[in-house]
């Protein structure tokens, strides 16, 4: 993974390459939610980016070490920080659901727990105009699957795209990202 044009919102306490490896550990108590429900205003999770303008595609491929109530990593696209999306995996009721939490002004949240056990995890996620689609897959899995067509203010013209990590209740997550790609969109075809 080359993280030469990228640059951090919120470094965390540690990161370090292994090879094409980026190992990183969580800050204590860190994640981004804005008002629903819990209340609270978060925006100190780690997000490691670069800039991009208009329409696009990105993927990440990722794996961690997941324990703790919260624990999640993924890819987030940014506008500010009160409109983004952040997806991935999240530990949430003892075991890893694909999570995708979408904020416009206001967080909403949604959770589902993948049908077979996996080690690492990809996520690609397509802008199109004022839409985010989301997907996901395993090595386990041939093809991508449909997590969530997700609006998003295509008033944004430019956004910070990338992996993103963080542990609400705990410091010292460990994620893994084992690759991320930016590129032009592939399709506008859902099916």
């Amino acid at each position: 993974m080359n993280t030469n044009s990228m640059t951090w919102l919120n470094p965390p306490p540690r990161f370090e390459m292994r090879g094409e490896d980026l190992h990183v550990w969580s800050g204590s108590k860190t994640d981004f939610w804005q008002g629903t429900y819990y209340g609270f205003h978060r925006d100190d999770g780690h997000f490691l980016h670069q800039q991009r303008q208009g329409d696009f595609t990105a993927e990440v491929c990722f794996s961690g070490h997941y324990q703790h109530l919260y624990d999640q990593a993924g890819l987030m696209v940014r506008a500010d920080a009160a409109h983004w999306m952040k997806c991935g995996i999240e530990y949430t009721d003892g075991a890893m659901h694909f999570s995708v939490v979408v904020t416009n002004g206001n967080s909403d949240w949604s959770a589902f727990q993948v049908d077979h056990t996996f080690e690492r995890m990809s996520v690609r996620v397509t802008r199109n105009g004022d839409a985010l689609f989301i997907q996901y897959r395993t090595v386990r899995m041939e093809d991508w699957r449909m997590a969530r067509l997700a609006w998003f203010d295509p008033t944004f013209a430019e956004v910070a795209v990338g992996p993103v990590f963080c542990s609400p209740q705990r410091a010292g997550f460990e994620a893994v990202f084992h690759d991320f790609a930016l590129a032009d969109p592939l399709s506008r075809e859902i099916h």
